[in-house]
């Protein structure tokens, strides 16, 4: 359930969003719940994900394709190759959620975007050729800045960058864990699935 009270009637100078899982659909959660066959529930596999070695090395730019694969499919003990793992992962960002373009057309006249991603270079090619970027001023990519989420760094090296104070920054993510830091630096932040869920917030804030 999605709290509003303590935020409500809260001064925003920036909306942050994350992109995969918010903006963008993405299908990987799912096969890697199959291959893993039940070894690991939803959350169990973000948790892993985000605290990876080999997957923050990739995410910030400090390896390659190919030794991320290897090492993934060796951690989880995947049942595929690492070119398969591969060619798989490339294609698990989809087209952008329903309602993404329509909600960063209205926002992006009214107020300050930027994006915030942990990401890599096949991901963020594939949010350029999206067109979603242009709607933002800033963008945060993981690869790029070489800091991820969930780490507070990252979210410091936002408030830097952006002279905002974190208080007044409205943040949105599909993971709970990211949210969490959020929020514990002062951001006012949500837990959102696709861009629907995050307008919805926004209403509820009277921000849009």
């Amino acid at each position: 359930m999605i709290r509003f009270i303590e935020e409500r009637n809260q001064p925003v100078d920036l909306i942050l969003f994350d992109v995969g899982g918010v903006l963008i659909e993405l299908s990987g959660i799912p096969v890697l719940m199959e291959w893993t066959k039940g070894r690991m529930d939803e959350e169990e596999l973000w948790q892993h994900w985000l605290t990876s070695p080999v997957v923050r090395r990739y995410e910030t730019g400090r390896c390659e394709a190919d030794e991320f694969s290897k090492g993934i499919v060796d951690e989880l003990n995947l049942p595929v190759s690492a070119v398969e793992f591969l060619n798989e992962f490339a294609s698990w960002p989809k087209g952008p959620c329903p309602g993404s373009r329509e909600l960063l057309n209205v926002l992006s006249a009214r107020y300050n975007l930027a994006s915030f991603s942990n990401t890599n270079e096949i991901y963020w090619d594939h949010f350029l050729k999206s067109g979603l970027s242009s709607y933002f001023r800033q963008h945060f990519a993981s690869n790029q800045i070489g800091l991820v989420k969930p780490d507070k760094e990252a979210f410091l090296y936002v408030c830097h960058a952006t002279t905002i104070n974190s208080h007044r920054i409205l943040f949105f993510d599909d993971n709970q864990l990211n949210v969490d830091t959020a929020k514990s630096l002062g951001m006012q932040a949500y837990c959102t699935k696709g861009a629907v869920e995050a307008g919805n917030v926004l209403k509820k804030l009277g921000l849009l």
